[in-house]
């Protein structure tokens, strides 16, 4: 089982995203919180604060691709097979709407093949409150098997 599935489980939600944040600290710019974690799925709550806003008072880009990264490493790393290891090679961008409000950001892929290693996709979406999806990026994961 993963290092970060384990410490998810054993943690919960809240002591894990402030440990995550230790382990890779550009994390804490957002302040995120890892509400979901299991193998093919997680979700990051981003609060829209100050510290992340724009100067048009939105969330900034760079704070969503921020949660993009650590939602797309966590739920990569819970889902390759065991020894693998993963660093992200490349990401591609969508800004779709304004985001206004707190975002819902999730990597949903539990139909993603990562037994066969090489460079896979991992698809992250943001959704403001109103579930509007205002974000969303492919990041690729050069996943190396052991």
């Amino acid at each position: 089982m993963s290092q970060y599935l384990k410490m998810f489980n054993q943690l919960g939600p809240e002591m894990f995203s402030k440990g995550i944040s230790q382990v890779a600290p550009y994390f804490s710019t957002i302040d995120p919180h890892v509400v979901d974690l299991k193998p093919g799925y997680c979700e990051v709550f981003l609060k829209k604060q100050t510290k992340v806003q724009n100067h048009i008072g939105t969330v900034h880009a760079i704070a969503m691709c921020n949660a993009a990264e650590l939602a797309a490493g966590v739920v990569t790393d819970v889902s390759v097979p065991e020894g693998a290891r993963w660093i992200p090679q490349g990401m591609t961008v969508k800004y779709l709407a304004k985001a206004k409000t707190d975002l819902k950001v999730v990597s949903n892929v539990e139909d993603v093949d990562f037994s066969q290693g090489g460079e896979i996709p991992v698809h992250v979406s943001a959704f403001d409150t109103e579930g509007t999806e205002v974000f969303c990026a492919d990041i690729t994961m050069n996943v190396k098997l052991s």
